[in-house]
């Protein structure tokens, strides 16, 4: 995978390298991309499904990729730079739904197109495509509390402070709690959205011996199976995203009582598609897009079947299985596994 942070040198050579494909006769953008976690199966996923989005939309020449750890005075170093850089649009899953606001909104006064996946910004003009994350913590949640007959201790594992992703997602677990007034948060944490982490952080909570009854996830799921299996300690049920290894792990897992909420990092591949068509003028009639998801417990038949269908071997385990997104990604499972963008193949 090309987890690369691009130089200023090299944005200005590829801007220049656009420009000059536009003497064929067809569009040839530039499109810049700036994301703020790196080492996290789901934000790899959705890189590379904004590589092969590109790739197949053939009207991008250049995918310029901002792609580290950072916090949102990095982003916004990125995203100046994209803008200093003269692409098209900007692509970005933002650390924070204000604060890159200065630099969201000098890209837009100079007609850049301004995307941003998986959590939303509140710059005007900017677009938003986005899993529903209110939605997808409130299935999991309400599945989870339904699992406890309605009464019990629950463990909270976040994601990143301040990031309306998690922000969103706390609304909506903490929808599903008013609706069940006999369920406790025993015990909350944020697990930066890492898996190493989101363990440690397992291991160290089992380790106090409170007791506790389910555990809703943000997505850090199939690490805090191992937590319990490597430990001894007697599962619980678990909610978890649709990530690969925590989809097979409830079909092998045995005691294992889970559901799994889809939440595609193929949204990434999404926002490239809707930059394409915001700038070839078909612009959506609402700035905000929303893919909902669904919910896949391994406690039905029906559940099971789905779960099972589901399955890929070929993905990392900390991919989500839903690889795609209906109605805008066009790639192929294959190209998507390649994480090759344009010029890269």
């Amino acid at each position: 995978m090309k987890n690369l942070i691009y130089g200023t040198a090299t944005i200005a050579v590829a801007a220049t390298l656009a420009s000059a494909a536009l003497a064929d006769g067809h569009n040839a953008y530039t499109i810049g991309v700036s994301n703020t976690v790196q080492g996290n199966g789901w934000r790899e996923q959705m890189i590379c499904a904004m590589r092969a989005q590109a790739l197949v939309e053939g009207e991008v020449a250049n995918l310029i990729v901002a792609h580290r750890n950072t916090d949102s005075a990095g982003q916004l170093e990125d995203i100046n730079n994209l803008i200093e850089a003269g692409v098209d649009a900007i692509v970005s899953n933002p650390s924070h739904p204000a604060a890159l606001n200065s630099a969201l909104e000098a890209a837009m006064a100079q007609d850049i197109v301004v995307v941003a996946v998986d959590a939303a910004v509140t710059a005007e003009g900017a677009y938003i495509l986005s899993n529903n994350q209110e939605e997808y913590a409130y299935l999991g949640a309400r599945w989870l509390f339904e699992q406890l007959g309605g009464s019990g201790d629950v463990v909270y594992m976040r994601g990143i402070a301040g990031v309306s992703a998690d922000t969103d997602r706390d609304n909506g677990f903490k929808r599903a709690l008013a609706e069940f007034p006999d369920i406790n948060v025993v015990h909350e944490v944020f697990t930066g959205w890492q898996q190493d982490q989101g363990k440690q952080q397992m291991f160290d909570f089992l380790a106090t011996g409170i007791p506790f009854d389910g555990i809703w996830t943000s997505g850090i799921d199939n690490v805090i199976v191992d937590a319990f299996v490597e430990s001894g300690a007697e599962l619980v049920p678990i909610v978890g995203a649709d990530n690969a290894g925590f989809v097979q792990y409830l079909t092998e897992v045995e005691g294992l009582k889970g559901a799994a909420v889809t939440n595609p990092g193929s949204v990434g591949g999404a926002g490239i598609a809707l930059a394409v068509d915001i700038l070839n003028g078909e612009a959506p009639d609402s700035n905000t897009v929303l893919v909902d998801p669904v919910l896949w417990e391994n406690g039905t038949d029906a559940g099971r079947a789905t779960i099972m269908s589901a399955q890929n071997p070929n993905l990392d385990p900390e991919w989500p299985v839903s690889v795609t997104v209906p109605g805008w990604t066009d790639y192929t499972m294959e190209q998507i596994i390649a994480c090759e963008g344009p010029g890269d193949a």
